[in-house]
């Protein structure tokens, strides 16, 4: 797995300051993207052990309330295979820490056992993230005045 970016003081992407990854690869395509350069699968850099001990080690402050993942498409299927590991260890390193997640994906439609998008490692990934807001950008439907959305479609959901 590739990423493109890790934001080490991130207040955009989720409640108070967080530590973000954003993720390479997107099946999505949305029109209107705010970063097409994600979708690219070899965009950025590789996510190695060295890179997971960068965002363990920037999550340790006591003013970091948390982890958000984004994109590029977490949900892809060879993403889901390094993030449910790496997630897991995130919560059970700081489990005080809540972890938000990104999907253009539609969680009750195609991350739900028997759907599309729902591999091995799909409920584990769900089992350590907190709030998912989930939905493709739809750019019809944007609005700039929606909290931690681009677009009217898409949805906070609190999963734990």
């Amino acid at each position: 797995m590739n990423y493109g970016a890790i934001k080490k003081f991130d207040v955009a992407d989720g409640e108070g300051v967080r530590v973000s990854l954003f993720v390479s690869g997107c099946r999505n395509a949305c029109k209107g993207c705010f970063q097409p350069e994600t979708w690219n699968f070899h965009f950025g850099e590789p996510f190695t052990s060295d890179t997971e001990n960068e965002i363990l080690t920037a999550l340790a402050p006591e003013y970091i309330a948390g982890f958000s993942l984004l994109g590029g498409e977490p949900f892809e299927e060879e993403n889901q295979e390094v993030l449910a590991p790496f997630l897991e260890k995130i919560k059970e390193t700081y489990p005080q820490k809540n972890i938000w997640c990104w999907t253009g994906y539609i969680y009750d439609k195609d991350l739900q056992a028997g759907q599309r998008k729902h591999t091995e490692y799909t409920d584990r990934m769900l089992a350590c993230i907190d709030v998912l807001v989930d939905g493709p950008f739809i750019e019809e439907q944007r609005n700039l005045m929606l909290e931690f959305r681009g677009s009217e479609n898409q949805r906070i959901l609190r999963l734990h």
